[in-house]
């Protein structure tokens, strides 16, 4: 089949790999949308939150899911944890 012959002028991605388009893509569309500056705390203040949220979910299903052996075997093992390694007071 012969090529087509043509300026390239329609498709600006002409020639371009998929990466390099993929990549015009983005800029294209970061370009066009309002820049928002997200500070370092507000991210730390929303992964905080987030992570309050599942572990107060967290922790009640998997009690939930255990039955009572479990939930006292695991709890003489925190409790050996804690307080297993603690040097007397002199």
């Amino acid at each position: 089949m012969p090529q087509r012959t043509g300026s390239g002028a329609k498709r600006p991605d002409k020639g371009l790999d998929v990466v390099q388009n993929a990549r015009r893509v983005v800029l294209e569309s970061v370009s066009e949308s309002e820049t928002v500056t997200v500070s370092m705390s507000l991210v730390s203040q929303v992964m905080a939150a987030m992570g309050r949220k599942g572990g107060k979910i967290g922790g009640k299903r998997r009690m939930e899911a255990l039955d009572a052996g479990q939930r006292t075997d695991l709890a003489k093992f925190a409790a050996a944890k804690r307080w297993g390694n603690r040097k007397p007071i002199k």
